[in-house]
C-alpha cells in the first residue's frame, strides 16, 4: 500500500507560479513511475506530466515549456513546477504512482486556481 500526499496548491494570478509536491510512503518509491493529473469541473481527468523511474519525462502539449516534473527519490517526493499559469490550468491536481503489474495509487488532490 502506497499513500500519496499532495501539497502546494492555492490561488495564483495569471502568469504566476506554483510548485506542487507529492510525498509517497514506503520504500519502493524509486521504482514507481510518477505522474501528475488534473481534473477541472465537468471535464475528464487528464495527464499533465509524468516521470519514469529512470527520470524520463513526458508532458501534455498544453503545459510543455511551462511545467516541469521532477523527483527526489531520497525524499520519496515528486514535484510539479508550474510557471506562466493560465486560467485554463485551474483544476484539482492529483499525484499518481504506477508500477507495472501492480495497482495504481492516487493522492487526495490539491486545488489550483488561477484567477485575477
Amino acid at each position: 500500500q502506497v499513500q500519496l500526499v499532495e501539497s502546494g496548491g492555492g490561488l495564483v494570478q495569471p502568469g504566476g507560479s506554483l510548485r506542487l509536491s507529492c510525498v509517497a510512503s514506503g520504500s519502493l518509491f524509486r521504482l514507481y513511475a510518477m505522474g501528475w493529473y488534473r481534473q477541472a469541473p465537468g471535464k475528464e481527468r487528464e495527464l499533465v506530466a509524468a516521470i519514469t523511474s529512470a527520470g524520463i519525462t513526458n508532458y501534455a502539449d498544453s503545459v510543455k515549456d511551462r511545467f516541469t516534473i521532477s523527483r527526489t527519490n531520497a525524499k520519496n517526493t515528486v514535484y510539479l513546477q508550474m510557471n506562466s499559469l493560465k486560467p485554463d490550468d485551474t483544476a484539482s491536481y492529483y499525484c499518481n504512482a504506477a508500477l507495472s503489474g501492480m495497482q495504481d495509487y492516487w493522492g487526495q488532490g490539491t486545488q489550483v486556481t488561477v484567477s485575477s
